[in-house]
């Protein structure tokens, strides 16, 4: 009933939005005679109505998800109160390090108190300049049920300290995190149980952002919950996450042996890894308990680095693969795809085509009803779905405030960023990794603000 519910809610909703588009853009005589810009109104309504439909489907979905995921039995409870009986597969933790020394030790300690049994944690120092290696080499050895060794690596880059991890480990599973990554104590409980189905490859954890105290970072803090998080809890009804985040990701080994393990020609290792599993027709399912706090860029600049490596890899990765697209690997793994390459090169180019235009019509035509209406639009559905978002994650509604400047200011300054790396990637301009700088500034324990 509840579903029913709730899907009649979304269809009424999406009905009445279009009917209100329909009235304000059509039926309201802007008494424009250029052909430019009445084909382009036209352009722009169909693409406002896609975005509309995009947002109540992923709304829905990710709803659906929830209520799933709701019906689970509570692992956290059975395992505290019967540990023998769990009977829990090994799982070797990989670590890559690269000058992480300012967060690296409160990153093992969270490693150190997850409630799990038989876990190896591998830390790999990746040729760092910093005192990585010394300040993750105090925690060498055996604390309690589980194992902590440390290596170094000549500097290969963050795919081949993952393989070369991967290959010292000895776990059934491997969960791979980042060096800054603070891990809830029941994450990996509530993520492994997921492979009781042999046909799941790997699980995508949910991770948050930590550090909200700053313009920029309370504005990713919303993006991952509303823009990542839900996305991904939409392709996780369907078992067809398309990318596994670097701060949690956990794989069969089986499956990492035969995709091959990291591949290092692209920027973007965590994407091309989950293409590759989705290709050969794995799941790969979503467990929002299996929680994960990161320390995102708390400037414009670093901000803007982080998205151009991350498009750029992105793009890389579906260029490699191209040829898959067409290939059968299972109709929902297909379309997850194309989806993936519809977002990174569509999308940002119509927003940063809306933008252009806006400014034009504007200025030349008075049509600044058309624009507020537009933004009025988007603003109200930014708003709806932050307070959905924020809700099924339980977090506070503070976050919901800034979503009226959201789609103004952080989505135009993402899109921008995307445009620019895309155009890059196919000028072929090369390219640095862009590490960034951490600050530490989480503490032991991520505020949930």
């Amino acid at each position: 009933m509840a579903r029913k519910l709730i899907l009649f809610g979304l269809i009424f909703t999406l009905l009445a939005f279009v009917f209100v588009t329909y009235v304000a853009v059509l039926r309201t005589d802007y008494k424009v005679t250029s052909t430019f810009v009445n084909i382009s109104m036209v352009v722009l309504f169909s693409f406002l109505v896609l975005l509309i439909i995009r947002f109540f489907v992923l709304i829905y979905l990710s709803y659906l998800h929830h209520l799933d995921r709701s019906r689970t039995p509570d692992y956290l409870s059975e395992y505290l109160a019967h540990p023998e009986e769990m009977h829990l597969p090994s799982v070797s933790i990989i670590v890559p390090a690269y000058n992480e020394g300012v967060v690296i030790e409160s990153s093992i300690r969270s490693l150190l108190n997850l409630q799990y049994s038989d876990l190896e944690v591998v830390v790999i120092d990746d040729g760092s300049k910093d005192d990585t290696f010394v300040r993750a080499k105090r925690y060498e050895g055996r604390h309690g049920r589980t194992v902590v060794k440390v290596f170094r690596q000549q500097n290969g880059g963050k795919g081949a300290a993952l393989n070369f991890g991967i290959g010292l480990s000895t776990g059934e599973f491997v969960l791979t995190v980042d060096a800054d990554s603070r891990l809830e104590p029941a994450s990996l409980l509530y993520a492994v149980q997921h492979f009781k189905d042999p046909r799941v490859g790997a699980v995508a954890g949910n991770v948050k952002v930590g550090n909200r105290h700053t313009l920029i970072t309370k504005m990713q803090a919303l993006e991952y919950i509303e823009g990542l998080n839900m996305v991904r809890r939409s392709q996780g009804y369907f078992s067809a996450v398309n990318i596994i985040p670097g701060p949690m990701g956990l794989f069969r080994r089986t499956v990492l042996d035969e995709v091959g393990y990291y591949e290092l020609d692209t920027f973007a290792e965590d994407c091309d890894i989950t293409i590759k599993i989705l290709i050969k027709g794995w799941k790969i399912e979503y467990e929002p308990f299996a929680i994960t706090w990161t320390e995102a860029p708390e400037t414009v600049r670093d901000f803007f680095r982080q998205r151009y490596r991350w498009t750029r890899g992105i793009l890389q990765s579906l260029r490699k693969h191209f040829p898959s697209l067409f290939k059968g690997v299972g109709f929902v793994n297909t379309f997850m795809l194309w989806y993936m390459a519809f977002e990174s090169l569509v999308w940002p180019l119509m927003n940063i085509f809306a933008q252009v235009y806006f400014l034009y019509v504007v200025i030349f035509f008075d049509l600044a009803k058309f624009v507020i209406f537009w933004w009025g639009q988007l603003t109200v559905l930014d708003i709806v779905v932050a307070m959905f978002c924020l809700s099924m994650e339980r977090e506070s509604m503070k976050l919901v405030p800034y979503s009226i400047v959201y789609r103004i200011y952080f989505v135009v300054l993402t899109d921008v960023c995307k445009v620019i790396a895309s155009v890059e990637e196919l000028l072929k301009i090369q390219m640095t990794w862009g590490k960034l700088d951490r600050t530490g500034v989480m503490g032991e324990t991520p505020a949930k603000k």
